[in-house]
């Protein structure tokens, strides 16, 4: 069952001790009820149910661990490496429990593995009703399943554990190695007893660290959000980044020009571009676009406005190095938390984890948010296959939010049939063109603007100039041009009012 929007959540609920399953399950689990966790190895089941135990445990609660696969030294190795102690916590480990479960100590006509089961069921129905825990882990439900060895005799059981453990008003997470291979087939016993089921993933991609994502199947009676969400193990426990959903972020806010500070690029611009709205900056490697990004945060800065530039193509002192060539004072404002620089791998992000590190730059007051560049953004990501759509959720959450948003494009070639990598017009309210010109063996830039959503423009395309200690300068209306979009324009002017060039900056 899902809903949108999120219903807010029950006191009944209990936490899950990790803060994004929380929120995917507007606020944690229903008490008293089974819950399935079923993962690839090395998912990260262990260390999710052990932050389950733990915020049992920092609540007070009697907690327990039934562990049938690993060893007490294993967890507790496990617990070590995210800085944990699992003292308090009550480990029942298989190994302890040999003398009861070793077939040859019992004379009976039963076969082997039913003595087995039988063992182990009495002694953990024993071990409940003398601790009586509020939470309980099982791992895992792999070797139940072979000591049950028969379908009828592992789902009798299982029936029988989830009726005492709600007697005893005990919430319950079952561990399970991923059962929906074509060989093994679902699980359809657990499936059907288990209030709710986890399922999570690790995908290897061909270059990169390995991209891990959970999903609820199922949650009987209780609004969740659907889908994948992202989700990382570093140490202290698992960071999980629910879907970002626009629809469910709105703020109230003016939506207003912002000026550049440049005041005949916001001539061209009606006035600067407006909060609340997406812009498309795009052109051939070396046009300014990065540059163009780095004055406007500068302006804001100068306004005591906080932005935030996501930088996948180039590193964080190439940035401010430049900056300070062309006399930003850049590396003032970063000193002074006005503008946040991050420099991202390419290959060790995922789209639900950007998308967070965007929504808590805007939480922390960013104004303006910059992705530099798309082409790093998508290239970081080869195989997610709905990356457009993810941003576009990013795009109307921004906007949403009201705060502006560039996004920086590089178009292939180098003067003429530039083209994108990708047609992400569609997203952006603004669209501004940057390209190359050439004016008798020289050089030029140009600057465009093609589309604005929220007001009027200038249509005229004027010359841009990146000189060093003075930052950007737009000139006038090439009037005089024809065929500047091409690359090579005719001029019909005073050619040697052209010829001085500025000291250029890259």
């Amino acid at each position: 069952m899902s809903a949108d929007p999120i219903a807010p959540p029950s006191d009944r609920l209990v936490s899950s001790g990790i803060d994004g399953i929380d929120r995917i399950l507007c606020g944690g689990l229903p008490p008293q009820c089974f819950y399935l966790i079923q993962g690839d190895p090395g998912a990260g089941k262990t260390t999710l149910a052990m932050q389950f135990l733990l915020e049992g445990r920092r609540r007070g609660e009697q907690v327990f661990y039934i562990t049938l696969s690993e060893t007490e030294a294993e967890l507790q190795r496990v617990a070590r490496s995210h800085g944990w102690t699992l003292e308090g916590i009550k480990l029942l480990e298989l190994s302890t429990l040999e003398g009861l479960l070793r077939p040859e100590t019992q004379t009976s006509i039963f076969h082997a593995s039913e003595l087995q089961l039988s063992n182990l069921t009495r002694l953990l129905l024993e071990e409940l009703r003398t601790h009586r825990p509020v939470r309980v882990v099982f791992d895992s439900l792999s070797e139940f399943r072979l000591m049950a060895e028969t379908p009828l005799r592992y789902r009798h059981q299982l029936l029988s554990l989830k009726q005492e453990f709600a007697k005893h008003g005990s919430t319950v997470l079952l561990l399970d190695d991923k059962m929906d291979s074509p060989r093994a087939g679902p699980d359809t016993h657990v499936l059907s007893l288990a209030h709710g089921v986890l399922e999570m993933e690790q995908l290897s991609p061909e270059y990169g660290r390995s991209r891990r994502r959970l999903r609820f199947l199922k949650m009987r009676g209780v609004n969740f959000r659907e889908g994948y969400h992202d989700y990382v193990i570093e140490t202290g426990g698992l960071r999980v980044f629910p879907r970002l959903v626009a629809g469910e972020h709105h703020a109230s806010f003016v939506r207003e020009p912002v000026p550049s500070g440049i005041e005949e690029l916001d001539a061209v611009l009606g006035g600067g571009l407006d909060r609340g709205t997406t812009t498309l900056v795009l052109g051939q490697a070396g046009t300014g676009k990065s540059t163009l990004a780095l004055q406007y945060a500068s302006q804001l800065a100068r306004r005591g406005e906080k932005s935030c530039i996501f930088a996948f193509d180039e590193t964080r002192d190439t940035i401010l190095g430049r900056a300070t060539k062309l006399g930003l004072d850049f590396e003032e404002h970063v000193n002074r938390r006005l503008v946040t620089l991050q420099q991202l791998e390419p290959a060790e992000v995922s789209p639900g984890e950007f998308a967070s590190r965007v929504a808590e730059a805007v939480a922390s007051g960013c104004r303006l948010v910059v992705i530099d560049t798309l082409n790093g953004y998508l290239n970081a990501m080869p195989g997610e296959r709905y990356l457009n759509n993810q941003l576009h959720e990013l795009s109307a959450y921004l906007n949403q939010q009201g705060a502006l948003t560039m996004f920086v494009l590089t178009q292939s070639g180098v003067i003429q049939n530039a083209e994108s990598p990708v047609d992400l017009s569609y997203l952006a309210d603004t669209v501004v063109s940057l390209r190359y010109f050439e004016v008798a063996g020289t050089v030029r830039k140009a600057l465009s603007v093609i589309k604005k959503r929220s007001g009027m423009h200038e249509s005229t395309i004027r010359e841009l100039k990146l000189e060093r200690g003075r930052g950007i300068s737009v000139g006038p209306p090439l009037r005089e041009f024809q065929g500047v979009l091409t690359g090579v324009p005719v001029f019909h002017g005073n050619l040697q009012q052209m010829l001085p060039s500025a000291d250029g900056v890259d």
